[in-house]
């Protein structure tokens, strides 16, 4: 993996130095948080160079990052994503299906992973975020998700709020420690929450994060894979023993 990601920082560099020698637009796939994380790192070399990311609405996961100075090029380049809906032909009959399902059909059909963004289920369907150019074979060849008969339609301008959804809950710690906050959100016990940085599962605002006692700031995103994310909204309260009332949106 490794390797991979030495691949991507030099790609990344070589996209940014081409955009600003042209002056043109250029664009990656569709990052996942390990490959974000490997871009921070390179951020002092991308110093001088504009970089946005996106992922096809605010809020997304997985993002697309183009590289291009919108004050130096005399043009607009949207990112080439299209949000696409994968519904069940008879609702009724329709199996549960998980993350996994709608992602194994995908890759199924050949698709590489970087050209899909996430992959949101609501009530009984799915909304995909994917590279504009495979869309159309997307919705001309995904025609089954596991034993479910499935129909997928282009969805213009769909709110981040219909796709993302946050609920706030309130949780009481002992200190502000990131290893304590994820094992109160997910019922973990701290040795069980600690396993989890080893493994390098745990990111910050799309940064990996080593230390369980990294120390949480406001609205910091905090991403855990296997389990889900959430935003560190911050404390509220103090006891009159110094716990903390803490309140974070999780996404559901």
């Amino acid at each position: 993996m490794s390797d991979e990601l030495d691949i991507l920082k030099s790609r990344c560099l070589e996209l940014a130095k081409k955009s600003h020698g042209s002056g043109i637009y250029l664009f990656t796939d569709f990052l996942g948080l390990s490959e974000q994380s490997a871009l921070r790192e390179i951020g002092p070399q991308l110093q001088g160079y504009i970089c946005t990311e996106f992922g096809g609405v605010e809020g997304a996961e997985r993002v697309m990052v183009r590289f291009g100075d919108p004050d130096q090029i005399p043009y607009d380049a949207p990112f080439p994503i299209q949000t696409l809906l994968i519904a069940p032909i008879a609702p009724k009959f329709a199996e549960k299906l998980s993350h996994r399902d709608y992602l194994g059909a995908l890759m199924n059909l050949g698709i590489e992973r970087g050209k899909l963004g996430d992959i949101v289920q609501r009530e009984g369907c799915a909304y995909l975020f994917t590279r504009e150019e495979i869309a159309d074979y997307i919705r001309n060849n995904l025609t089954r998700v596991r034993h479910t008969d499935v129909k997928v339609t282009l969805v213009d301008g769909v709110p981040a709020g219909d796709i993302y959804t946050t609920e706030r809950r309130r949780i009481v710690l002992s200190g502000e420690r990131v290893d304590a906050v994820i094992a109160k959100v997910y019922n973990l016990s701290r040795e069980e929450s600690a396993k989890l940085f080893v493994r390098g599962l745990v990111f910050v605002n799309g940064k990996e994060i080593s230390s369980p006692s990294h120390k949480p700031r406001e609205n910091d995103k905090i991403s855990v894979r296997g389990y889900g994310r959430f935003i560190y909204v911050g404390t509220e309260s103090t006891t009159k023993r110094g716990r903390l009332g803490v309140a974070v949106d999780v996404y559901v």
